[in-house]
């Protein structure tokens, strides 16, 4: 559902009390735990029960599983996710009561009103980045607000509200939420066609992101990767408009250069040149060259911000990850279990070419689920040939997310194309068949990765436990 945004910003002290309709998805939960600790009155709901709901109960919100319209009665405000249709009960009643109605990225806005914000833009690697910038920043010293759209597994929370003057903040084009922000800096990670459903043509998402450039400060900075095409194309626009440009690649032109790389196991090697001076060596414990550019961008950054490379690096070597970025779920019958948010081709393929380099001679064996019925029809294809890079693939049903079923678009429009040769692919519509297609398919020494935006995360826990199980029958 789109919810107009207002044509001032909207400062904290102006909402109220504020309803969060969707309050336990990503975005919407970082945005109330800030208002939570800044002593705003909370309160929200969600179609299920979560850990999310929970915590945030614990930090002092008024938490609801389902919608009805008796719980914005003590509102002032509310904050709606996108993903909220238009006849919710606690929006038809709002509306009746002439209540003001924010969408998620003024609600961000007005947490983010009075702090120095560095927003972390692109169509891929936005959650990581975002992450990776704010740990380095923390090992630096600093103690900056910040709202992720996913959890960092050292701290196990998307967002907090810090004392210093920073706010390093995830910005999400999918909506045009990033076109409401005015930071004072931004990376951008790339820029690839996404969100057609939203923008209409690849033109138009293009055009999207040149329109962000003109939020940045004008004597701010804008980091860009250069490896990325669209990205590149962004920099030379943005040197034309005001912000100082630095850009980061693996190429002898980049401002911030990585280079020499290399992948064992679960890590990535790589070396620093900042401006034609060697920085020095950095360990990730993450793994993908995908990842690695992430680093640099948000190294990119925090150098820019004027802090000590030592102390950055010491932050990006400790960082664990982010939740549902190639996180590992676990262990059981020699298999490993990796889960994923990777939902676009090009983000497919990289994670499952890091998901080679892990199972290091075993054999990758991924499932995947489509998000959006939109996305499948336009990107089946590409989500296809990216699916050929693993072993097999099990393929389920689209996860509609907040969309209607298309006819013909479904799980087998990705699984009917992948590449036929070694790869063994399979549409299974049947959601409790395709935990026992993993596992029958499993061996010791194998990795198992779990790769959607929607509810195949659900899964991971449910695959150990049946490996776990067929472990102890054999006596394996």
């Amino acid at each position: 559902m789109r919810i107009p945004v207002p044509e001032q910003r909207l400062p904290l002290t102006d909402l109220g009390r504020v309803h969060f309709v969707g309050i336990g998805g990503a975005g919407l939960s970082a945005i109330a735990r800030i208002m939570l600790a800044r002593g705003v009155v909370v309160s929200g709901s969600d179609a299920s029960a979560s850990p999310v709901l929970d915590d945030l109960t614990a930090r002092g919100a008024r938490c609801f599983v389902g919608h009805a319209a008796e719980q914005v009665a003590d509102a002032d405000t509310l904050v709606v996710s996108t993903a909220v249709r238009d006849d919710n009960p606690e929006v038809v009643e709002a509306r009746r009561r002439g209540l003001r109605l924010l969408p998620r990225s003024a609600g961000l806005d007005a947490v983010m009103h009075d702090r120095v914000v560095v927003a972390v833009a692109g169509t891929h690697g936005k959650t990581t980045t975002t992450s990776l910038l704010t740990v380095a920043l923390l090992a630096a010293g600093a103690d900056p607000s910040y709202a992720i759209g996913g959890e960092l597994t050292v701290s196990g929370t998307n967002a907090h509200d810090g004392t210093g003057e920073l706010f390093v903040a995830e910005a999400d084009e999918s909506d045009g939420a990033f076109l409401v922000y005015a930071p004072h800096a931004a990376v951008v990670t790339n820029v690839e066609a996404d969100h057609l459903d939203n923008w209409g043509s690849e033109e138009a998402y293009f055009e999207a992101f040149e329109q962000f450039l003109t939020r940045i400060d004008p004597k701010g900075f804008v980091v860009c990767c250069v490896d990325d095409p669209g990205a590149r194309r962004l920099a030379d626009v943005a040197r034309r408009r005001g912000p100082t440009v630095v850009t980061v690649g693996e190429g002898d032109d980049a401002d911030l250069q990585v280079c020499n790389a290399t992948f064992a196991a679960a890590t990535s090697t790589f070396d620093v040149r900042h401006r034609g001076r060697d920085l020095g060596r950095v360990t990730l414990q993450i793994p993908g060259m995908h990842y690695v550019l992430d680093a640099g961008c948000a190294l990119a950054a925090a150098l820019e911000l004027g802090h000590d490379f030592a102390d950055l690096r010491k932050g990006l070597e400790d960082f664990t990850g982010t939740r549902r970025r190639m996180e590992l779920k676990g262990t059981a019958g020699g298999v490993r279990v990796y889960d994923s948010y990777a939902h676009h081709p090009t983000e497919i393929r990289a994670d499952i070419l890091a998901g080679r380099v892990l199972a290091d001679g075993g054999r990758l064996l991924v499932c995947f689920q489509p998000h959006m019925y939109s996305r499948t029809r336009l990107f089946a294809t590409k989500m296809a040939q990216a699916l050929a890079l693993a072993d097999a693939a099990v393929v389920m049903d689209v996860y509609a997310a907040r969309e209607d079923p298309e006819p013909g678009v479904d799980g087998g429009l990705v699984a009917r194309q992948v590449p036929s040769g070694d790869v063994d692919a399979v549409f299974e519509p049947e959601r409790e068949r395709v935990v026992p297609r993993l596992v029958d398919m499993a061996a010791a020494g194998d990795v198992v990765l779990t790769l959607g935006a929607g509810d195949v995360t659900q899964l991971a826990p449910q695959v150990l436990a049946a490996l776990a199980a067929r472990a102890g029958e054999s006596g394996g």
